[in-house]
Order: structure tokens, then sequence, then C-alpha cells
């Protein structure tokens, strides 16, 4: 069954990418969505058996992988309670995904290639969370960054979504930087690439030094955080987050697959994996907390002012990541879990809800030339207020349980770090419910501002066009515009300013029923989830559950049940607080954040831009990467190439030229070449031979 479980998707993706047009586009999504949905059924199974039936953690082998000296790699499937999480995780959001994109994708023409590249994104993060050795999560790690670059540009002819990838996956091997020499060191000091082997070992080196780089440094501190910058990099935390709100260019099911639930998860799930070994450094414990802290600021200060619908969600799901970084920094690794858990199935909602109205305004994605869509989007509207509700931790939804379980569990820890983490934790929710809402009230409430979008003017041209043979001569149209999500100009303009009101002559629909079915059962997960299963994951039972697959402070768990009655009561009154602000501004006086971006300029341009990470990288990398490299082709153009092959190319040309001179076919030329050739011949050789 969990052969059949992770390879499944391997094969749909296989047979639809290399079948691909030969088999059509009904052949590939319906061989891809079906065995996502197997996986996803048989993944729910194991999850009962393993996780909520208690049942014994195992390894099934598959085959013998490498064998060199001391490595030996197995390639095998670790199947405990923390894989049984992830397997759910990954299939419901991930056949969810597939079939949305019967609709979305629709009218692309390169729907096999998208199914396929869905399908092996899918395999590749099965192989990762079923890893039982670093060997073959680093495989899995890889195979994520492979099939993202894929997604992330599958809109090749756009030049944004090649750029996108191309960041996506550069900045990604960044971390891999930090993450490869932590799988080597760790090999170095346990002698092996075994999870288990490594995890009960541990505990027994805490304290021990070996000397890296010329200095006596903590082993496993130096370990842990070098697979930290790994982490960092898939989990797009501070520093090395640049990637993520670009990979917005890429079609929305990719941003709800890869930056909801699954892709962005994996330094997560691997810093819980590896909790013995975090446990073991507790300074590294104290960087992973500060830096999830420091990333769930920056981002939800950053979600405040975007307009582009989709890069408030993206930054809204690194903020959520920093949330969970540092629940596991403070030694809250359930609860780190939990939320990663109820987070994938309101943020899949989000973006997916988010898609259906991008689909439905004929791809508009500035917020802006939204307003009024509740009442032609009905059902979206429905399933986007839950999504929001469970993001900004309304009672007893999904979010509630989790996010409050994170900022609770950061306090009762008791240091420092926990303690700074819990109260930036709070300052977060205030802006996550202020920017959630903002996102709620621009696109369904209000004064329809249609007019102003050139997407929209396409399409009311195109509807005209397609009634009138007369007016397809006079005014023709193509596709440009489709897809496409300008998604930096969005980012750079105003967001006080108004747009035009009015519908521009467009009516919005209510997306296909094959759009709205994976919203209303992401609804679902998002509002009884954290209800359903906050005991499982938190409770007096939590230990039980997770039986060693990661880390449980039994004290931690009794020290939450002794909290201050503010500390409980601050996430509620973040979320109130939140809600009234975005109200006062966006439902009651709509020229406040106009009045606001004149009169803190440089704050508002220190946020539009991003806190200027993206400029200060451009100019220390980018620009010096650049200068380099033409400094190199300067050498090479006018030193190898002049003198290598284009020297000896020009000499051939040169030499060819005179030798062609010489063929001019005529007895006498002939004859004057072979006398010069004696001539010279017997030059060469009277006098040796009259020498002797």
């Amino acid at each position: 069954m969990i052969q059949l479980l992770v390879f499944l998707p391997l094969a749909a993706a296989l047979v639809a990418g290399l079948g691909n047009r030969a088999i059509g586009d009904v052949a590939a999504k319906s061989v891809t969505t079906g065995a996502l949905f197997v996986s996803a059924v048989l993944s729910w199974i194991v999850f009962v058996q393993t996780g909520l039936g208690h049942g014994a953690a195992y390894t099934l082998p598959v085959l013998d992988w490498i064998n060199s000296g001391d490595l030996h790699v197995a390639w095998s499937f670790k199947i405990d309670a923390l894989t049984s999480v992830m397997l759910v995780v990954i299939t419901t959001v991930s056949s969810l995904v597939h079939l949305y994109s019967w609709g979305y994708m629709a009218e692309d023409p390169d729907q096999p290639r998208f199914f396929a590249y869905l399908s092996l994104f899918t395999f590749a993060m099965l192989m990762l969370v079923t890893a039982d050795n670093l060997v073959q999560m680093c495989f899995g790690w890889e195979g994520v960054g492979l099939a993202s670059y894929l997604l992330i540009g599958f809109w090749y002819y756009k030049p944004s979504a090649n750029a996108a990838a191309i960041k996506a996956f550069v900045v990604n091997r960044v971390g891999d930087f930090g993450f490869s020499p932590g799988i080597f060191g760790t090999f170095l000091v346990f002698r092996t690439v075994h999870l288990d082997t490594i995890l009960a070992a541990a505990p027994g080196l805490a304290g021990s030094h070996f000397e890296f780089l010329g200095a006596q440094v903590d082993t496993m501190t130096c370990l842990c955080l070098l697979l930290l910058v790994g982490a960092m990099g898939k989990s797009a935390q501070l520093g090395l987050h640049t990637w993520l709100p670009d990979a917005m260019e890429g079609p929305t099911p990719v941003s709800a697959l890869i930056h909801a639930a699954t892709m962005v998860t994996a330094g997560v799930f691997m810093v819980c994996r590896l909790s013995p070994m975090f446990e073991a450094a507790p300074a590294a414990l104290t960087v992973v907390t500060y830096v999830g802290a420091a990333t769930a600021l920056f981002a939800a200060t950053v979600a405040c002012v975007q307009t582009d619908i989709k890069r408030v969600i993206a930054y809204s799901t690194c903020s959520q990541l920093g949330y969970m970084f540092f629940a596991a920094g403070s030694g809250a690794y359930g609860a780190a879990m939990f939320h990663l858990f109820t987070h994938a199935f309101f943020k899949a909602l989000l973006f997916l809800g988010a898609g259906a109205v991008i689909h439905s305004m004929h791809h508009e994605q500035d917020m802006r030339y939204y307003g009024g869509l509740r009442k032609s989007l009905p059902l979206t509207f429905a399933a986007m207020t839950i999504g929001t509700l469970s993001l900004t931790g309304f009672f007893y939804t999904s979010g509630y349980y989790s996010k409050d379980a994170i900022i609770e569990a950061a306090f009762a820890r008791g240091t420092t770090p926990g303690v700074v983490a819990a109260i930036v934790g709070i300052f977060v929710a205030f802006l996550t419910s202020f920017y959630s809402w903002r996102l709620a009230f621009l696109t369904f409430f209000g004064a329809p501002r249609w007019a102003g979008s050139e997407h929209i003017q396409h399409a009311v041209h195109d509807a005209h066009d397609h009634a009138s043979p007369e007016a397809d001569a006079a005014h023709p149209h193509g596709t440009e515009g489709t897809h496409d999500s300008d998604g930096e100009a969005a980012t750079h303009a105003p967001v006080h300013a108004q747009a035009p009101t009015g519908t521009g002559g467009y009516h919005p629909h209510e997306s296909p029923w094959t759009m709205l079915v994976p919203l209303a059962v992401l609804s679902i997960g998002a509002l009884f989830a954290g209800f359903v299963f906050h005991g499982t994951f938190l409770g007096p039972d939590a230990a039980a559950f997770w039986r060693g697959s990661a880390f449980v402070h039994r004290d931690l768990a009794e020290a939450t049940e002794h909290l201050p009655a503010w500390v409980v009561a601050s996430p509620a009154v973040a979320f109130f607080l939140g809600l009234l602000l975005a109200v006062q501004n966006y439902l009651r006086d709509l020229d406040a954040p106009r009045r606001f971006a004149d009169t803190f300029r440089g704050l508002y341009a220190f946020l539009v831009h991003k806190w200027y990470f993206d400029e200060l990288y451009g100019l220390i990398f980018v620009r010096g990467a650049f200068a380099f490299g033409g400094l190199f082709w300067s050498g090479d153009r006018n030193v190898i190439d002049r003198f290598g092959p284009d020297g000896v190319s020009r000499v051939v040309a040169g030499s060819s030229g005179v030798a062609r001179r010489f063929q001019s076919g005529y007895v006498y030329s002939y004859a004057l070449v072979m006398l010069i050739g004696v001539a010279a011949a017997t030059t060469w050789f009277a006098p040796r031979l009259f020498g002797q």
C-alpha cells in the first residue's frame, strides 16, 4: 500500500508527460487526478492506522542504493506519525489542486505537461517525507526544487515567469549550500545517514566539540545551523525568502500546491524530524526561534501594503511559516506540525479562492480593480470568508486552535527568545487580521472598480468581437494579457490609489464545479480540522500520538495550562483590533489609507519595497555577479577566443585564400607549382646528400 501511495503520482506523471498530446488532455488529466485521489485515500488510511490508531512505526525497504566504504544507503520508507501527517497534507491538497486545475487550466494548450509537473512535484514531496535517511531526504529535497522550477516557469513565454523560476532555483541552491554540508558533517560525526541511528545517538553528543574552519565549535550546534540554512531556503525564512512572492508568476494552482501545504513546509518538517538533534543544540534552537519571529513580522508588515491578491496570500504564507519555526524553536514541535496541518487547509482554500476570483476577473490580480464581487461570486465569497476567519484565528476555526497553541507554547517556554517570539506573534496576529480583512473588503465589498482594468477591457472587447464579425475586423485582438499576473508592477503601485469605479460592461461569473468542489472540501477542513484534531496533536495524548517521531516536552504542555489570562486572550483581542482597523480604512473612511501613506512616506516606501531586500541583494550579489562574469567574458573573448578558435579559424581562412589563388585551372600554373616543389626538395636534400 505504501509503495502504491508513493509511486502512483510518479507513474501518472510519466504517462501524462510522455504521452502528452498523443493521449490528449482529458486522458492526461484523468490519469493524474485519479492517481492522486487514490494516493490521498491510502494516506488517510495510513494516518488512521499509524497516527490516530497509535500504531507502531515501521520501515519498509525498497532496494539497496549506495554502498561505498562506510556509506550505506538503502531506499526505504519510514512510516510513523510525523510521516502520516505529511502524507495526508500532501496528497489531500495535491488531489484537490489537480481537480481544481481541470477548470482553471481548461483553456491552456499544454495541459498534459502541467498535470505531469504537478504529479512529479507530489512524488518528490512524498519521497522527502518518507525518507529514512538523509540522502533519500536530499533526493526528495532537490526533486521538489526541480519540479517547482518547472511549475513556476510553466508559462515559459513570459519573461517574468522565467525570471521567477530562476530566482526560486538559485535562492534554494543558496540554502542547499548549508543543507549539503550539514548532511556531510552529520555523516562525518555519526558515520551514518540513517535517521533512527542519528536521532538515537544525538543526545549523547550534546556539549561535544570538533574543529570547524580552524575553530573549536559545538558539534550539534554546527550541524543544526548548517541544516537550518537549508530549511530557511525551502521554507522562505527571512534572508532566503525573496523567491516566494515572485513564485506567484506560476499558475494559481501551483501557488496553492507549493506555497500552501507542501514545498514551503519541507523546512518545518525537517526541523521537526531532526528535533532530537536540535534539542541537543540549545543555541541552534534560539536561532530558529528568532528567525521564525523575524520572518513572521517581516512578511506580515509587507502583506499590509500589497495590491496583488496572490502576493498578499504569499506573504501571509511566509508569515505563518515564521509561526511554525518559532514554535519549533520553542520546543513545541507538535504545535508547529499542528499549524502546518491546519494551515494546509485554510491557505490552500485562500489561494484557490483567489484563483477563482482571478479566473472570473479575466486574470486581473490587482485588488484595486475588484470590489463588489460578493454578489457575483457568492460561493467563492463564502469559501474565502471561511479561509479568512481561519487564518485570522476566529473562535473555534482551525487557525484558532493552532495559532493560539503556538503563542501560548512560546510564552510558556519561559525563555527570553520564547517570550519575545510570543509577543511578536501577538502583534503579527493583529497584522494578519488587518491585511486579511483588507483583502476581503477590497475584493468583495464596496463599489465595483472593474472599469479601470486592462484585463477586463480585453474581455469586454473579446466578447464584442465574437458577437460582431464587423467589429472583429475593426478591432483585432489576441490572447495577450491572459495569465499575465503583472505582479511586480502591482507590488510597486501605490496601494492607496483609487481605481475608476464602474463595471466596465463586464459581468463576473462563478467558477465551474471542478473549481468549486475543492473549495467546499477545503472549507470543511478550515472550519473543523482544528477542533477535531487539536486534542490528538497537542492534548494529554500527544506523546502517545507522536510516539517519538517528534520530540515532546511534557513540562511545556503542563506550563501552557497555567498561563496569565492576558496571554490567552491576546490573540482574540488582536483579531478584533485588526478587523476594526480594516473596517475603518476600507469600508468607512476610504481615504484613510491615502492619508496614512502621505503622512508616513518613509515607512510606506520601506514596506512597499519589501524592506529593500531585493534592491540590496541586487546591488550586492546580482550586479557583482554580472560584473564578475563580464570580466571573465572580456578575457574569454579578447584572449581565449582571439588567439584560440577565432585565431585558428582566421589562419585557416587566410591560408585557404592563398591556396585558392593557385587553383586557377591553367596547366602552366600547376607546372610552376610542381617546379617550385622540385626546386625546394632539391635545395633541402642536396646539401645533406653531398655532405655525406
